[in-house]
């Protein structure tokens, strides 16, 4: 047994280099990284992350301090599929999804920290090991960016190495939607997987008119174009269009993919860390996934999410996202001459933080 003697919660708001808008959320100016560090009464220990959008850390800090490091302590670190039900259940009654999911993530990342530590065993291997690489893609949060920025930045990604990109749409008038999607379309080259995000900012209406337009662009997915708990209106755009759709950035659960798979209206699912409680639901949410054919993709957290990825059978594309996590750790996303990510053989998460950068760019008081 290898009893937890602490979990130390910590919050940073970090700057982004502009301000990033899409279609529901609005604008970002930061984003905002919670910390846990768990330690055991060897005295191992592992950290673990989650993040917003620049909103929520705070109450998600104070759930891990007064909420579940009381109930942590003394249980059994080696236990982390029992103890990440636990958690979800401990504090099931006030949120059920949400901040609480978020909370959960970071201390399941940190014990999965430890367990590859103690085993040496890299997250990668631990989540199955198939392969050290994953086809990966820049995802911006451009929607306020005017088209010749939009254009330059597909520029950067390419040189960058990628060999996929996606732009949020969403805009008042959808003819702008369109433009931009063939102008950066005719941009990338038809080699370029290309995909759009309208963070549901669109009706089922205006969704399944926003594919008629676009569907000779070679897309190769419609990410959220409606509300995501709005089940029966993907069911809709699925029968009317015909189109791949994904989704699952929002799921708090194993339940939420469950739900969405009922519909047999998407051809991919992107779980995040974050957002559905941690690695241990990532990991059944892409089993689940596997089980009924579709693939499994991700969200955000490139850093952690490329090592998950390269571990499936049914691995899809990891999303590089535009909240640049990665460059406050000191391993950096990487990608091969083949264009393809490459996971981390640390053993552990393959994620450790540069701690100085942290506390010199954080922007909060305190």
């Amino acid at each position: 047994m290898a009893k937890i003697v602490s979990v130390l919660p910590r919050l940073f708001r970090l700057p982004l280099a502009e301000v990033l808008s899409d279609a529901k959320h609005g604008d970002h100016t930061h984003f905002e990284l919670i910390t846990a560090t768990v330690k055991l009464d060897d005295g191992s220990e592992g950290t673990g992350y989650s993040y917003t959008g620049g909103w929520g850390g705070h109450a998600i800090k104070a759930m891990i301090e007064h909420d579940l490091t009381p109930f942590l302590i003394g249980k059994d670190a080696t236990q982390i599929e029992q103890l990440h039900d636990q958690m979800r259940w401990h504090i099931h009654y006030v949120g059920r999804g949400g901040v609480s999911a978020f909370a959960i993530a970071a201390v399941d990342v940190a014990l999965w920290d430890i367990r590859g530590k103690r085993s040496n065993l890299s997250l990668c291997e631990m989540a199955g090991g198939v392969s050290r690489t994953c086809k990966a893609y820049v995802g911006g949060i451009d929607l306020n960016f005017p088209l010749e920025k939009l254009l330059s930045n597909m520029d950067q990604a390419i040189q960058s190495g990628f060999n996929g990109v996606k732009i949020k749409i969403g805009r008042e008038n959808l003819e702008e939607d369109i433009e931009r999607i063939y102008a950066v379309r005719e941009r990338i080259g038809s080699d370029t997987t290309f995909m759009v995000d309208a963070n549901y900012g669109m009706s089922v209406d205006q969704a399944i008119s926003a594919i008629r337009q676009f569907e000779n662009a070679n897309i190769t997915w419609f990410e959220e174009p409606i509300d995501p708990d709005d089940l029966n209106g993907y069911r809709i755009i699925s029968e009317q269009t015909g189109f791949p759709l994904a989704i699952g950035e929002n799921c708090h659960s194993i339940h939420d993919f469950e739900l969405l798979e009922k519909t047999k209206a998407f051809k991919f699912f992107q779980p995040d860390v974050a957002t559905c409680g941690g690695i241990t639901t990532w990991l059944r949410a892409a089993a689940f996934a596997e089980r009924n054919g579709i693939s499994v993709c991700t969200h955000g957290m490139q850093e952690l999410h490329v090592s998950l990825l390269c571990g499936r059978e049914n691995a899809g594309w990891l999303e590089v996202h535009a909240f640049p996590i990665d460059t406050y750790t000191h391993q950096p996303l990487k990608l091969n001459q083949e264009h393809m990510a490459v996971a981390p053989q640390l053993p552990g998460i393959g994620v450790t933080f540069d701690w100085d950068k942290l506390e010199a760019e954080n922007s909060l008081v305190s």
